[in-house]
């Protein structure tokens, strides 16, 4: 049985993320964040879901750019929020 690579892949572009010291919203707001993910369409960073305001999950879902990955060095895997599975 193959497995097949997710189709949200073919959204994924060269990025830079747009706010490399936090999340967007969470800067603008004062909010606190536990992790930050980079959206592989735009560069919009994002805060994960163990944070308060989950930012990254709603930029996905207000933009359809499901795909991120973790902002930290040395991580490079990825997620699809509309799969809710590693991409």
């Amino acid at each position: 049985m193959a497995i097949e690579p997710d189709p949200h892949l073919s959204m994924v572009r060269p990025v830079t993320p747009r706010s490399p010291e936090g999340c967007e919203e969470c800067l603008r707001l004062g909010s606190p964040w536990v992790h930050l993910r980079l959206c592989l369409t735009c560069g919009h960073v994002g805060c994960c879901d163990s944070s308060p305001l989950k930012h990254a999950r709603a930029h996905a879902y207000a933009e359809q750019h499901p795909i991120v990955q973790p902002l930290e060095p040395g991580e490079t895997w990825r997620w699809c929020y509309a799969h809710e599975a590693m991409a």
